[in-house]
C-alpha cells in the first residue's frame, strides 16, 4: 500500500522536530517535555500574523521561528543550571501553561476551537528540501567542538566543567537550536493543516519525538532519522489492520526497546560505516 503525500510531510515533520529533540537527549542528555510547546509557539505566531495581519509566509515563518527561540531563551536560562529530571518536570509545566494561554486567549487565538484560515503553503519538495537541511545542521553540530562538549556534558558534566567546559553556556545553545527546529516544525505544520489548536501541541507530541530517538539510537543521528522515518509511516503501513495497528505498532517499538537497549543503530552511523566500508574496498586489488 502506498503511502499517502500528507504521511511524508508529517514524517518530514516529525524529522525536523526529532533533529532538536536529537541535539538535547542524544547529545547532551537533557529531557525535554516541553518541545511540543515551541511547535505551538511557531505554529501560533506564523499563523496569525499572515491571518490577522497580512504578513508575507517567509517573513513570518521567521518571526515564528524567532518567537520559539525566543521562549526557549526565557525557559532555558533558569532550566539550564537544574537537575536532568527537573529539566524535564519544568518543561512540561511550560508546555502546559503555554496551552492554557492558547485556551483562555479566545479573541486572538480562538482558544479551543483553534485559529482557521492559514493558508496553504508548506508542500511535500519545500518541507523535504527542509528536513535534509536541519539534518545537515544537526550532522555538522554533533561533530563540531561544540558537539564533543554536547557528549562530554552528558557523560559527565562535574568532570566536564573541571576540564574548562562551560556547560551551562553550551546546554543553553542546545536549547535554543532545538527550540527553533520546534518552532519550524510548527510553521510547516500550520501551514499544511490550515489549522491549529492547543491540543494539537500537548506533551504527548514531545514524548514521541523522545521515544523516536531512544528507538533510533540515542547517540545516532542516521538512527533519528530512520527511526522518525519508521514510526512515522509505520501507523499508515499497518492501516490495513485498523483494529489492531495500534497495538501492532507497540509490540514492535517495546521489542526494539527490549532486545536493542542502546535503540536501533546506538552510537553508529550509517553514512559513516558506508564511508569505512568504501575505503576498505578501495584498498583492495
Amino acid at each position: 500500500m502506498g503511502i499517502s503525500v500528507s504521511v511524508l510531510v508529517f514524517t518530514c515533520i516529525s524529522i525536523i522536530g526529532v533533529s532538536g529533540v536529537f541535539l538535547i537527549t542524544g547529545l547532551t542528555g537533557m529531557f525535554s517535555l516541553g518541545q511540543a510547546s515551541f511547535m505551538a509557539v511557531g505554529a501560533y505566531t506564523s499563523g496569525l500574523l499572515v491571518v490577522r495581519f497580512g504578513f508575507p509566509f517567509p517573513l513570518a515563518a521567521v518571526v515564528g521561528v524567532g518567537a520559539g527561540v525566543l521562549a526557549g531563551l526565557v525557559v532555558g536560562i533558569p532550566t539550564v543550571r537544574l537537575r536532568r529530571d527537573y529539566v524535564a518536570l519544568v518543561t512540561f509545566g511550560f508546555g502546559e501553561a503555554i496551552i492554557a494561554i492558547l485556551n483562555n486567549l479566545t479573541q486572538i487565538t480562538g482558544g479551543a476551537m483553534g485559529l482557521v484560515g492559514i493558508p496553504p503553503v508548506t508542500t511535500l519538495p519545500f518541507v523535504g528540501i527542509s528536513a535534509m537541511l536541519s539534518l545537515f545542521i544537526v550532522w555538522n553540530f554533533k561533530f563540531s567542538r561544540f558537539g564533543r562538549q554536547c557528549i562530554a556534558v552528558r557523560t559527565d558534566e562535574l568532570a566536564a566543567r573541571s576540564m574548562g567546559i562551560h556547560a551551562d553556556g553550551i546546554k543553553l545553545l542546545v536549547f535554543l537550536l532545538a527550540a527553533g527546529f520546534s518552532a519550524y516544525a510548527g510553521v510547516l505544520y500550520g501551514f499544511y493543516t490550515t489549522y491549529v489548536d492547543p491540543g494539537l501541541f500537548n506533551w504527548t507530541r514531545s514524548a514521541e519525538w523522545i521515544i523516536m530517538v531512544f528507538f533510533g539510537g540515542l547517540g545516532s543521528v542516521s538512527g533519528a532519522v530512520l527511526s522518525a522515518i519508521l514510526l512515522g509511516t509505520l501507523p499508515e503501513v499497518l492501516r490495513f489492520a485498523s483494529e489492531w495497528r495500534i497495538l501492532l505498532y507497540c509490540i514492535i517499538v517495546l521489542a526494539i526497546i527490549n532486545y536493542r537497549p542502546k535503540g536501533l543503530l546506538g552510537e553508529r552511523e550509517i553514512f559513516l560505516s558506508f564511508g569505512k566500508g568504501l575505503r576498505k574496498g578501495g584498498g583492495k586489488p
